[in-house]
This record gives C-alpha cells, structure tokens and sequence, in this order.
C-alpha cells in the first residue's frame, strides 16, 4: 500500500531538518498525519508482524542461499534484511503452534456394525475401573461417572460421542507419585512420621507434590496436562539451546578468529531456517491424505537431504573450510549438538516436573 509523506521537511518528533524520507536523528518516518483507517492498520501489522517488504526479501536467502543472510550482516549490509532476533522470535512462534497444535477429535463410537449393548458393556467397565483406581481424586471420579452415565444414556439413543486422546485409565504409566497414597496431604502426613534419615528427599518430595496437583486438578488427563506443560516450555528452551549451538561453533571453528557474536548470529539464522522449513514441511504433511504414504516417506527423506545440504553449504560459506573439513565439522558438532539438546530437554523436564 503506498504511503503518505508529508511536504513538509521538519521532523514532529524531534525538531531535526530532514534530509529525506526518515529523521537521521531520531529515525522516525515523515507520514502524514491524517490517514485513513486502512492506511493506519496495514501500518500497523506491517509494523508488528514484520509483513512488509523486509520479511519477503529476507524469505528468499534464508531458505535458498545458505549463509548469505549471516555473511550479509557481518559486512554491514543490514537494513535490507530483518534483524536476526526478530525473526526468530516470529518464525519460531509460528513453528512451535504448528508442531503443538491438539491432536484430540470427536470420533463416533456407534461405528457401523457396533452393537449398543457392547458400547454399554464397555463403559460399565470403564466405571469400575475409574472406581477401583486408587489413584483419582474422588471428585474427579464422580465427574467422570456422571459423564459415563451420560454416555450410556446417549447410548440407547444410538448417537454416543467420545473424544479420542491420550488419556489413560491407570497409574498414567510413568506419570504417577513414588507413593501409593491417595492425596498430598496424606502422602506429607505419612512422611512426617517418619524418622528424618527415612524421609524422601526434595526431589522426590516436589515431584508427588507436582503429581498430586496435576491429578486433583485434571484427574485421568493429569498426564497429557503435564505434557502440555512440557510443550509449552519448549520454546524456552529454545534460548538456552541458542547460545550453547553458538559456542560449539566458536569451539568447532576457533581457528577462524570469529567473536561468540558471530557465531550466535549464525545460531540464530540457522535455527530460522530450520523452524520455517520444517512448519512448511508440517503444513504439506497436514495437506497429504494419510493414504499417501509413499509421498509422505518421500517428502521426509528429501527433508532430511535438504537440510543436511544447507548445513553444509552455510559452513562453507561463513567458515570458509575445505570440503573435508566441513564434513568432519559437521559430524563433529553433530555430536556435540546432540549432547546440548539432551542436556536441555533434561532441565526442561526438571524445570516442569520439579520447579
């Protein structure tokens, strides 16, 4: 949309003689005053979400140019492009709603050819066992009962509806307290009596502390909350991966003589790379029909090469390093890589399971 300056060559933010279209002193955009409302909200999401012409003339080189985007701004050449930080922060948004979007969906279970009388077999027995299981809340048990009688009632009326999820009936297999007791309360109370050198230690303390909530809270899906938890601080996590990929880079290439900025410039714009490429990828996937499992396997072995490729490429572009070098680089921080990801999913989980 084309924009509105002013004729006027006075800046109404700081006073300064402008010399162009921006203030060189306080950088603000000589517009025009009055606008229109379309003219003010495409400003406005131009603005915030970086839709302009910055975001598409950085798209091109990020993904078809290996390093260009990292060589560029070390030379200076910076303002055609978006700031680093920036676009991780947006890209890595989208990506991360993409990969944590809810798998659950109504499905029917008077599928054709299930009898009612069998639908109502199966969920007396789902009560029971809701009933004999020791570890859901009381007040959770009565609200499953009553959406289990709901169900038979439905049942009879030939249209039951459930929800497909990853919620278990159980001990929620490894999501579960060290103890058998049935609350918090009685778990600290059974402790308390115990001599001190018995007790369990804090760690294990905050870990039943964190089980019991979830499952007073949430009942049978305490389980697929805490994962939820755990998806939810992946980002996080993300920032402390950053800044240990850049300093594998600067042990990897500290022959080249680069500051720890320069690697972490590099982290970033790869790490761009690799969450938009990856949210095309989850977007084709979503697209593909299920029974296309050729194109699918395809279309992930080609994923892999590809990115493999522009490992390579970037490294030989920023670094500057044989063929042969870069290959053993390669394996080398792979390694390395690997290491720093496990390291960060274990805090991860312990931040979300323990804090």
């Amino acid at each position: 949309m084309k924009k509105h300056y002013r004729q006027e060559n006075d800046c109404l933010n700081c006073g300064a003689t402008l010399q162009g279209k921006f203030c060189h002193v306080c950088g603000q955009e000589n517009l025009e005053l009055k606008e229109n409302f379309g003219h003010m909200m495409s400003h406005a999401v131009s603005d915030y979400f970086h839709f302009d012409h910055l975001f598409f003339h950085t798209l091109q080189p990020l993904l078809f140019k290996p390093g260009k985007l990292t060589n560029e701004y070390m030379a200076g050449r910076r303002a055609q492009y978006l700031h680093p930080v920036k676009m991780y922060i947006f890209i890595s948004i989208v990506y991360f709603l993409l990969l944590f979007q809810s798998g659950r969906e109504i499905v029917s279970v008077n599928k054709p050819g299930t009898k009612p009388a069998n639908v109502e077999k199966a969920l007396d027995s789902t009560k029971k066992q809701v009933a004999a299981n020791p570890y859901i809340p009381n007040a959770a048990k009565k609200e499953i009962e009553k959406d289990i009688d709901k169900d038979k009632a439905n049942n009879k009326k030939g249209h039951v509806k459930v929800t497909s999820s990853t919620d278990e009936i159980g001990p929620h297999k490894g999501f579960r307290p060290t103890s058998t007791d049935s609350t918090y309360s009685e778990y600290i109370a059974k402790q308390n009596k115990l001599p001190e050198e018995k007790q369990d230690g804090f760690i294990e303390r905050q870990w039943n502390k964190k089980v019991y909530s979830y499952r007073e809270k949430y009942g049978p899906g305490a389980q697929d909350a805490f994962l939820d938890d755990l998806k939810h601080n992946t980002p996080k996590m993300m920032f402390l991966l950053l800044p240990l990929f850049a300093l594998i880079l600067r042990v990897a290439f500290w022959k080249n003589k680069k500051f720890y900025v320069e690697h972490m410039i590099y982290s970033f714009h790869f790490h761009c790379f690799l969450f938009l490429f990856l949210g095309i990828i989850i977007l084709l996937q979503m697209i593909i029909p299920a029974s296309w499992t050729v194109v699918s396997g395809w279309l992930t072995f080609l994923e892999v090469i590809y990115i493999a490729w522009y490992i390579y490429r970037s490294l030989r572009l920023v670094y500057h390093r044989s063929r042969f070098r870069t290959v053993s680089k390669m394996i080398g921080m792979g390694f390395m890589y690997f290491f720093a990801f496990t390291f960060c999913l274990c805090l991860l989980f312990f931040v979300t399971a323990i804090l």
